[in-house]
């Protein structure tokens, strides 16, 4: 339950930084659930191949850090990019 509660946290941060960016905050939210959910596979798998058990409890820990990865992952995209042009006033685009 945590978990999600913290996961749509996350993506209305980055809703909110992909429309500082002008770009349209739906597709970031989905591109996060996405990156959420990929990381968080990909951690249970790591924590199955280097601890080699099946023991669910010790590979909650790395599925967690691997969907934190995934988040982080798309918030360092959307970091990158240019934020959205701002209107300037009228007298800085007049040339006399």
């Amino acid at each position: 339950m945590l978990e999600i509660i913290a996961l749509i946290w996350l993506t209305g941060l980055n809703g909110k930084l992909a429309d500082r960016k002008g770009k349209k905050p739906g597709r970031w939210k989905l591109y996060t659930v996405l990156a959420w959910i990929v990381g968080e596979f990909l951690g249970a798998l790591l924590a199955v191949i280097i601890l080699k058990s099946d023991d669910y409890l010790s590979m909650f820990p790395l599925a967690i850090m691997g969907a934190i990865g995934g988040y982080l992952a798309i918030r360092a995209l959307l970091s990158n990019m240019p934020d959205k042009p701002t209107q300037g006033f009228d007298f800085e685009n007049n040339t006399p």
